[in-house]
């Protein structure tokens, strides 16, 4: 029984809360910069960003889902996972089908790593991520440094943490509260979905979510909301397009707008931009430190 199980998740989660204080076990970040130039690293992961040979033009979006795909295997349960790391540089984190086509956001934050060597990839990871966010018209994000990398693929964490896109609205919470995120958070981390596009060859899936995909907005909760969505017919996995057919959406953002308590924050975002950026930014800088 499904609500049992979700039961069980947030019984075990808040036990797990109360155990640390109600604290969640982020990484220890450092106070001092270590010698590392992070405005330096900053104007070059910016300067990297623009290529109009890739996708919409921008590697923006691929640095995005780096940042969170390296975060978001974190479990409050065995403290395992997340942003410390960088563990997607080895098997069999790499070849995880839900991390296909990270090998090029990977691949382009090299030389950057290569010229500032002092700084970990955990570090240039996450703060890739930031900077591709706020270069696109995003909320600045409190990022800090202070992540270590492992040394082996030993240190890599269990395969199918992350978020399947053909499951439901309890997949999302079993995924999302394992990291010690609300459904409001949940909601806020989705609205990045504004951001690039779906691959055949990768995910499976077709097509963008809205049609600025290389700008950051409140857009994609627009988009949920006020499109007439069909699932479309077509020989690949079940997903969905609008009228025009230019656009889609995966079945787990259509439980965005199909369950009562995501709703009511797709509808807030929908409304007020400035919120929905709020809400990204405090989500997004609690991901990556996980």
């Amino acid at each position: 029984d499904t609500n049992l199980a979700m039961a069980a998740i947030r019984r075990a989660f808040g036990a797990f809360l109360g155990s640390i204080g109600g604290g969640f076990a982020v990484l220890s970040l450092a106070k001092k910069e270590n010698g590392v130039d992070y405005k330096g690293v900053k104007k070059e992961i910016a300067e990297a960003l623009d290529n109009l040979d890739y996708d919409d033009g921008s590697y923006g979006p691929i640095l995005v889902r780096l940042a969170w795909h390296s975060s978001g295997t974190y479990s409050v349960f065995d403290q395992k996972g997340g942003s410390c790391g960088a563990t997607m540089r080895f098997k069999p984190e790499s070849e995880d089908p839900a991390n296909a086509g990270l090998d090029v956001a990977r691949e382009l934050l090299e030389p950057v790593k290569a010229k500032f060597p002092e700084i970990s990839y955990s570090d240039l990871w996450t703060l890739a991520g930031c900077v591709a966010i706020e270069e696109m018209g995003g909320p600045k994000i409190d990022w800090r440094p202070g992540r270590s990398d492992a040394k082996c693929k030993h240190c890599c964490p269990p395969l199918g943490r992350l978020p399947d896109a053909s499951r439901n609205a309890d997949h999302l919470r079993a995924i999302f509260y394992r990291m010690g995120m609300s459904d409001r958070e949940i909601v806020a981390l989705s609205g990045a979905h504004v951001l690039g596009r779906c691959h055949t060859d990768r995910s499976g899936y077709d097509g963008p979510w809205v049609r600025s995909p290389t700008t950051f907005s409140n857009e994609y909760f627009r988009q949920l909301l006020e499109n007439k969505w069909k699932i479309r017919e077509w020989n690949g996995p079940l997903q969905y397009q609008n009228p025009e057919k230019d656009l889609m959406m995966l079945p787990t953002d259509m439980e965005l707008i199909r369950d009562a308590s995501f709703e009511k924050y797709v509808k807030m975002y929908a409304e007020d931009e400035k919120l929905f950026f709020d809400d990204f930014s405090k989500a997004f800088k609690k991901l990556l430190e996980l």
